[in-house]
């Protein structure tokens, strides 16, 4: 391990900086080139119709990337929470009562897989998951933020995820759709219906609110981050099925969220 005592591990991490910033800037042109093909092609059309080479190099890439900062990201002490024991509790409390209040309110107006849904799906979860889950398109109007967003800008808690802009939102197994359901966006929804189900929404809840305030940012979030990963992956190879509720015991028992 490198030390500022040592003349020669200053310089070292001098250039480590250096080299560092040069990865800044490439990072961000991948980034502003990755947003104008967001805002060009929808992700159903990149999958179905992009060169599969191509396509599979570049997934490959950002999935390697992500692992390598995220692992980076791990070692670097933690500030501490910005929030007291029992704020956090309370937090925790907050969130779960809104997760199971959205899905009381919607169950009743949703509506289950439909038979091609389920067929396609099934390779990658259990049926019986695929059984309980209600699909809500709202179609032109958009989730309002949750009543808690207010009190928590209050307490200095900032980067809060942008619901209005998300393309589907999970509430224990109920998926919302801000427009129509897209069957990746259906995937990303089912994977974190799953990571309900498996690890109970109250440690659910306590893992996703914890990274959050420790990293302040929703995409950087375990929990999100695996559903985004499995949804990457099934959109790359939707024909090679794998099992999303094993992946979920194996992050679990690897202490991974």
């Amino acid at each position: 391990m490198y030390s500022w005592d040592d003349p020669d591990d200053r310089v070292a991490i001098a250039q480590m900086n250096a080299e560092l910033r040069h990865v800044q800037l490439d990072l961000l042109g991948a980034r502003c080139s990755t947003d104008r093909l967001r805002l060009r092609f929808s992700v159903e059309n990149l999958a179905q119709h992009a060169e599969r080479d191509l396509l599979r190099k570049a997934i490959g890439h950002a999935v390697a990337l992500s692992d390598y900062y995220l692992s980076i990201q791990k070692e670097i002490p933690e500030d501490g929470m910005p929030l007291s024991e029992s704020q956090f509790l309370l937090a925790v409390e907050c969130v779960s009562g809104y997760l199971w209040e959205q899905r009381d309110a919607f169950l009743r107006v949703g509506r289950f897989l439909s038979d091609t849904e389920k067929e396609t799906l099934h390779p990658f979860f259990s049926y019986s998951l695929l059984e309980r889950v209600r699909l809500v398109e709202l179609r032109g109007r958009r989730l309002p933020l949750p009543p808690f967003y207010q009190k928590a800008k209050a307490m200095g808690i900032a980067n809060l995820p942008e619901m209005t802009h998300m393309a589907s939102l999970t509430f224990v197994d109920v998926i919302v759709f801000n427009e129509q359901v897209s069957e990746r966006a259906l995937f990303h929804g089912l994977v974190h219906v799953a990571q309900m189900q498996i690890l109970g929404l109250e440690r659910y809840t306590d893992l996703f609110v914890r990274s959050f305030l420790r990293t302040q940012a929703h995409f950087n979030v375990p929990l999100e981050r695996q559903a985004f990963t499995l949804e990457a992956r099934f959109a790359a190879h939707p024909s090679e099925p794998f099992p999303v509720e094993e992946q979920i015991r194996l992050w679990l028992r690897e202490r991974r969220y």
